[in-house]
């Protein structure tokens, strides 16, 4: 897992940037902050990310292939080009039926906000 920021000023096509690795979850972080960081991943078929609860809303984006994304047991698929957002505090879990790419956006400033 890679978590550096892309070199910014500098044009490049988000898909072509990471690459699928046998039997794995591949994380590349494009930008890092404390209010919130936007990471390219991609999945083998057949992998998974653990179950896992966040704190914050997640917007998802498929950019190459098709994904699963499960939120509090419910099965969304998602073809390329199409998004999701994983609400706050909600069970989540991302799998590759077949291989696939995607944004992960996430904003972790503003709820204070939010009523």
């Amino acid at each position: 897992m890679e978590n550096s920021d892309h070199e910014k000023s500098q044009v490049f096509i988000i898909v072509e940037i990471l690459e699928y690795i046998p039997n794995s979850v591949v994380i590349k972080t494009i930008l890092r902050k404390t209010t919130g960081n936007v990471s390219v991943v991609s999945f083998d078929s057949g992998e998974a990310m653990t179950e896992k609860i966040s704190p914050f809303d997640t917007f998802i984006q498929v950019i190459d292939g098709k994904a699963e994304i499960v939120i509090d047991g419910k099965s969304h698929l998602l073809d390329t080009g199409q998004s999701i957002i994983i609400p706050a505090h909600s069970r989540n879990t991302i799998k590759a039926n077949i291989r696939f790419k995607m944004i992960s956006t996430i904003i972790k400033s503003g709820y204070e906000e939010v009523s």
